[in-house]
């Protein structure tokens, strides 16, 4: 593998395994819970998270076979901490076999998107796909945040 993309492929697994930290020990109803009206869950988030990479780099950049639901993903529900581990393990499975194949000279190709019709190299749709999936990680470690902290004034609550 090209040195460029094991150093995609380590910050790749890096927020994958941040996202699994956050997952850690949750019960079941922390995974569909909201703070507030229009907010996604955990669920949502890794579901939405593990869609979008696939979709970037699995179906556009490596040429698969897109059948992705965008739409689906932001109503996920019922799904337990171990199945969204394996949804993000089977896609960092499906990016590092694209990655290995990678060439420095497949960077400028051009893919369009079937859901935009926009045209972008293959090096953008990676740095497009890094730079969202560490946002989302990011809102994922607030809702784990924001559950714990919820979960901590309960227990204060029902102590008094």
């Amino acid at each position: 593998m090209q040195p460029i993309f094991e150093a995609y492929l380590d910050r790749l697994e890096f927020l994958h395994k941040e996202v699994e930290q956050a997952l850690d020990n949750l019960p079941p109803a922390a995974l569909d819970w909201t703070p507030g009206p229009d907010m996604s869950s955990l669920t949502v988030l890794v579901i939405h998270l593990a869609g979008s990479e696939q979709f970037r780099i699995g179906d556009l950049i490596s040429r698969g076979e897109s059948d992705r639901d965008r739409a689906a993903e932001f109503r996920s529900q019922g799904l337990d901490v171990a199945m969204l581990k394996q949804r993000l393990a089977a896609v960092l499975a499906d990016s590092r076999h694209t990655l290995e194949k990678l060439t420095m000279e497949d960077l400028a190709a051009t893919r369009v998107s079937p859901d935009t019709g926009q045209t972008h190299t293959a090096a953008w749709l990676l740095m497009q796909t890094m730079m969202h999936i560490a946002l989302h990680v990011g809102h994922v470690q607030m809702m784990r945040q924001l559950w714990d902290q919820r979960s901590t004034v309960s227990l204060e609550r029902a102590a008094q």
